[in-house]
């Protein structure tokens, strides 16, 4: 941001606070990308984007108001419009935080689409040299973001970034029988493009044969990318908002043994690529243990969360929208790997049910999952015998997290969260013979 932006967050702030607010928060967001995409083998676009939108928040007699724009902004016009969204809203308390000018940044040198191209068709051709008939499309992007957050108490918080985001899928068309397999990272350059590529073929190879599941009670080893199953309702019942509101079924759990000892998650805001600094309402991001060994330690929190609790916030306050109030969220979930690499966590599975993908939505708070298997995988004698289809798991997390976990040590990256493989018992199997 330039010396125009640096203008025009001081302009909002004082005409704002001329015009009679206490209290002024500019946020501004600014992004990036360059997309290399492909479709059908060959490459498809070449694109670039850019984007920035602020959003400027008053409280006046402690009533908030907000006002959103993007491109040329005005900033007469904008603290018209948030102070008069003011008038219409009760008054709040006003959390907003002293810090000074602090920068924060990972930057690497910008990768142009002429080096990108090379690395998607080398990708598509290493698939294909094994799997001809696969038809392969994705893409990478370099992606460039900042985020700055000035405030009326002397705040001034700037963080930029950049990463490489790499995507590929594959279909395969067998007849009637259809495959798709996806994998993707967030990575820094230079990418290496092996990792990604070798999940690729193993997954098609494993996927070349279709076996039913034999009927009865079996274990399930669920990847890194079908554990969010799992995750993103631990990740509810830990929201401190949930916990004050009464819907966490954790909510007096604090101390407590929830889950197998084997298991240990913790927040990492600081990993390289992948972290956060600094949340919307301008406290500094935290690394923390929430189960450890299987004890409830501690919840995350807000602002408002954290004052009725009489506590400081974890530093979790982020906004759903620019024109949203903030919520609990958490900056990367860590999931504490095991001993065992994946062949051996297949040997230790012995026979079951390997989950890569899972349809349809996962668990809410209350733990209960009914979801199909789109991309999982018979075990037998710790070897894959082949691709299972029609088939179905459910449980409670719950009751999943009290019964023997085994964890892999090759944790990966899917979305927001560092996990590794586990072995679960506690489940439901249902399959169409």
């Amino acid at each position: 941001m330039g010396e125009a932006a640096e203008f025009l967050v001081g302009e909002l702030i004082t005409q704002a606070q001329g015009a009679g607010a206490a209290q002024v928060q500019v946020q501004i967001e600014s992004h990036t990308s360059q997309p290399v995409q492909f479709e059908a083998n060959r490459l498809k676009s070449i694109e670039r984007t850019e984007s920035q939108t602020l959003a400027l928040w008053v409280w006046r007699g402690g009533q908030p108001g907000v006002a959103v724009a993007s491109g040329a902004v005005s900033p007469a016009q904008l603290v018209a419009k948030a102070l008069a969204v003011a008038d219409l809203r009760p008054s709040e308390p006003v959390w907003l935080q002293p810090g000074g000018v602090r920068a924060f940044a990972e930057v690497q040198p910008a990768i142009a689409p002429p080096e990108l191209i090379p690395w998607g068709q080398g990708m598509i051709d290493r698939i294909r040299r094994d799997f001809p008939e696969v038809l392969c499309q994705g893409g990478l992007s370099w992606e460039a973001s900042q985020t700055r957050l000035v405030n009326s108490e002397g705040l001034d918080y700037t963080y930029r970034t950049t990463a490489l985001e790499v995507g590929m899928a594959c279909e395969w068309v067998r007849g009637e029988d259809f495959l798709a397999v996806a994998e993707q990272t967030r990575t820094p350059a230079p990418f290496d493009p092996e990792p990604l590529v070798t999940r690729l073929c193993q997954a098609l190879t494993w996927a070349k044969h279709n076996r039913p599941i034999p009927p009865g009670r079996w274990p399930v080893l669920l990847t890194a990318k079908a554990a969010d199953l799992l995750w993103e309702p631990l990740q509810s019942a830990l929201n401190g908002r949930q916990v004050l509101e009464g819907a966490s079924p954790w909510a007096h759990r604090r101390g407590e043994r929830v889950a197998h000892p084997r298991l240990t998650c913790r927040q990492e805001p600081q990993i390289p690529w992948h972290g956060c600094p600094f949340d919307d309402e301008g406290i500094l991001t935290q690394a923390f243990t929430l189960i450890d060994q299987g004890v409830l330690t501690r919840f995350y929190t807000d602002q408002y969360t954290a004052t009725q609790w009489g506590e400081p916030s974890s530093g979790n306050g982020f906004r759903p929208g620019l024109t949203r109030a903030p919520f609990p969220s958490l900056v990367n979930w860590w999931v504490q790997p095991g001993d065992l690499s994946d062949p051996e966590l297949l040997r230790r599975l012995d026979t079951g049910l390997l989950v890569d993908q899972v349809l349809g939505g996962g668990a809410d708070i209350s733990g209960d999952f009914a979801v199909n298997v789109d991309l999982g995988y018979w075990v037998q004698g710790g070897q894959v015998q082949g691709r299972v289809k029609d088939t179905m798991i459910a449980g409670n997390v719950y009751d999943i997290l009290q019964g023997d976990m085994v964890f892999g040590s090759e944790a990966h990256w899917q979305d927001g969260s560092f996990t590794p493989g586990i072995i679960i018992d506690q489940i439901t199997i249902t399959s169409k013979a």
